[in-house]
């Protein structure tokens, strides 16, 4: 009987059915085996060197598409149910064959349907969830005296209405199955059945946990990407690349090899030249100084390439065109791109089971994709072209803010959710920076409103965060092998007109939340609360779109909180507005902003000393020194609201005017309020009677 074939898109052998997976195929179920299985005469190259040395490989290769291109598969789980008898077990039990198995127990030859529950421990090990083991509470030796089935009683939809039954008499219910100790007892026996069946890991020893073979929790891809940037983006490098297997071998730049390097030459009409490609030869296969590059270091290359920009010409995949920034924003944003070509490679080198490999535990060793005794020089990876836009704020300016006490109270409560979070597991916290949160969160602002303006969904829009000692800011793209990637939507949206109008407006809307206050005054949300003003209702984004599976988000940090307002970094930066060329960014307090007190920066008190004339200025700072904390300033009252109070405590009925009203002050004087005119007191005497009276 022929194999039959079942068919995959590329990307998903990257990112849904990669290495290590279970792939479901009409009534069956297989696992994609390893690489050093497939047939790499039906692999092209993916031409991309920076990558390949961060994973320390030689190359990357795309999957094999078409009829030809084939990667073998195993059947997993090899338990199989039988939907008319109810009988479990495997091929050879159930007297079926591999390649089409129905039960050979009952006349009905019913095709056999895999077992819905396996077992993995987080190592990566997987096995066929242990029936006999679940009933008896051990394995019996003799499998002709325990023939088992599982049949449901047809009573309601839960586990505990399936029932695994032995012929010994003896069942269970599958209700405690997904318990966390269920199977505490029993020891992983670090089954690979993705390298082969030799390959186990006996020294395991870790408790196996049950889950359902289609859950998403049974294999998270661990990948690494890499935007292309000059010279690797270069129609030169691609050609290389393609030729790897002649070109890199020493005898190419010999002198009785030049016949080869013309046959290339003259093969492309001459758009280089033989010195320049013995040059890029001697640059990607036998440069002394090309060293391993980390993810740090790959993101360095890719923010310099993008702040350094990049002219259109047709021998490219990386054009970054260098535009002005909003003049409304120019005060904290300090440079924007408009990238209308990128490429973008991504490669699979692991893969983790339970838990996606994240920054939470960095350390945690992937399961490999080939057995160490036949390892290969190659991974697997597809590339994708889009474009994008480009946001970069100023370095010192973000770090400045983030040295105020109100940043430096945000962060600490960040870092002692994570290090409650890591005790809980027994792991290191996680390093929390409040710089990341800000680039993080404006980053999803951004994708939220790219994706009302540029006609994009927002699962279809992707972040790349750059985080380092000289650099903060993000690159939002879409990059897809469909016509998705090649619209040009968010480019042209980096124009500064497009651009100021989407950041305003989403600026605008995120600083409200409907689900506030409890959005804003939230101490901790999300995985571990590693959120803290943060939600589905205001910067939530899809999880294909965030980098950092929707962590390490708070709206605080641009908008300040209650009780705060204009400590955010919006805010802010108003008031410490960032130099360009020398001069200083226009901005609307640029007229106050070298008067401000340095105790004033830091405190509540900046936006109202901000909006405020000199007497109220001089008050401010005293009430600053007296650490009395910020009333309402310009609140309304009276019988219909016709006046205006410059700063009150309503709830010690008290109220500060710099003006004189004889029918407000007789009011405010009836409705029990003490009233303070500025120009009655000295500003410290003021100060110290609204610190008596305010609390």
């Amino acid at each position: 009987m022929a194999k039959k074939t079942y068919a995959a898109r590329r990307s998903q052998l990257i990112s849904t059915f990669g290495v290590g997976s279970l792939f479901p195929a009409e009534n069956n179920s297989f696992m994609i085996t390893s690489i050093d299985q497939w047939d790499k005469k039906h692999l092209k190259p993916v031409s991309e060197p920076r990558l390949a040395r961060s994973l320390h490989v030689s190359q990357l290769l795309l999957p094999p598409a078409g009829a030809r291109g084939k990667i073998p598969v195993v059947r997993f789980p090899q338990m199989l149910v039988c939907p008319n008898c109810d009988r479990i077990g495997t091929v050879k039990q159930l007297q079926a064959s591999y390649e089409d198995p129905k039960c050979g127990l009952c006349k009905s030859l019913a095709p056999l349907t895999p077992s819905r529950f396996v077992i993995a421990c987080e190592d990566g090990h997987i096995d066929d969830f242990p029936y006999a083991y679940w009933v008896h509470g051990y394995t019996p030796n003799d499998d002709a005296e325990h023939l088992l089935s599982l049949a449901s009683e047809g009573r309601t939809s839960s586990l505990a209405d399936m029932v695994v039954r032995c012929s010994c008499s003896k069942s269970r219910t599958m209700a405690d199955a997904f318990n966390s100790i269920a199977l505490k007892e029993m020891k992983c026996q670090g089954n690979r059945p993705w390298l082969g069946w030799g390959y186990r890991e006996r020294e395991c020893g870790k408790p196996p946990k049950t889950v359902q073979r289609g859950a998403s929790n049974v294999w998270f891809p661990v990948v690494r990407s890499a935007i292309s940037i000059p010279p690797y983006s270069e129609f030169l490098s691609k050609v290389v690349t393609a030729n790897a297997s002649q070109l890199s071998k020493p005898q190419a730049l010999e002198p009785g090899s030049t016949w080869v390097l013309d046959g290339i030459v003259e093969s492309f009409d001459g758009r280089f030249s033989v010195d320049e490609l013995r040059a890029e030869i001697r640059r990607q296969f036998h440069g002394s100084d090309e060293i391993e590059l980390s993810e740090d270091q790959l993101r360095e290359q890719e923010f310099m390439a993008l702040m350094n920009g990049r002219r259109d010409s047709p021998d490219t995949d990386f054009v970054a065109e260098k535009v002005a920034v909003p003049e409304s924003h120019n005060h904290w944003i300090k440079a924007t791109r408009k990238v209308t070509r990128l490429r973008e490679v991504r490669a699979l080198y692991g893969f983790s089971r339970l838990h996606p490999r994240s920054e939470d535990n960095p350390e945690a060793k992937p399961s490999p994709l080939f057995p160490d005794d036949n390892r290969q020089d190659w991974l697997p990876a597809i590339e994708t072209l889009g474009e994008g836009l480009f946001i970069a704020l100023d370095r010192q300016q973000v770090e400045a803010w983030a040295e105020t006490d109100f940043a430096a109270g945000r962060e600490k409560t960040l870092r002692y959710n994570a290090k409650r979070a890591a005790e809980q597991r027994g792991q290191d916290p996680v390093l929390v920076s409040i710089v990341e949160t800000l680039i993080h969160t404006l980053s999803h602002i951004v994708i939220d409103q790219l994706s009302l303006d540029a006609g994009y969904p927002a699962s279809s829009i992707r972040e790349r965060l750059y985080v380092g000692q000289d650099q903060v800011g993000v690159l939002l793209y879409t990059a897809s092998s469909d016509s998705a990637g090649s619209l040009g939507g968010i480019a042209a949206q980096a124009g500064p007109g497009r651009l100021g109008a989407a950041l305003e407006e989403g600026l605008f809307r995120t600083s409200w939340c409907s689900a506030d206050p409890v959005c804003i005054e939230s101490r901790g949300s999300g995985t571990d609360a590693r959120n803290l003003a943060a939600c589905h209702c205001c910067v939530l984004v899809p999880e294909t779109s965030c980098e950092l599976f929707n962590s390490n988000l708070d709206r605080g940090t641009l908008f300040g909180v209650h009780g705060q307002i204009g400590l955010g970094f919006r805010d802010w930066a108003d008031l410490n507005p960032i130099q360009s060329s020398g001069h200083a960014a226009t901005s609307k307090a640029d007229a106050v902003a070298d008067d401000v007190p340095e105790s004033v920066r830091q405190s509540p008190w900046l936006t109202v000393f901000a909006e405020s004339g000199p007497g109220l200025r001089e008050l401010i700072s005293e009430l600053v020194e007296a650490d009395v904390d910020p009333g309402d300033w310009g609140a309304d009252i009276g019988p219909d609201n016709q006046w205006q109070i410059d700063l009150s405590w309503a709830g010690a009925r008290v109220a500060v005017l710099e003006d004189r009203d004889e029918e407000r002050d007789d009011w405010l004087a009836e409705e029990g309020w003490t009233v303070y005119h500025t120009d009655d007191f000295s500003p410290g005497d003021l100060a110290d009677k609204l610190a008596e009276k305010a609390y």
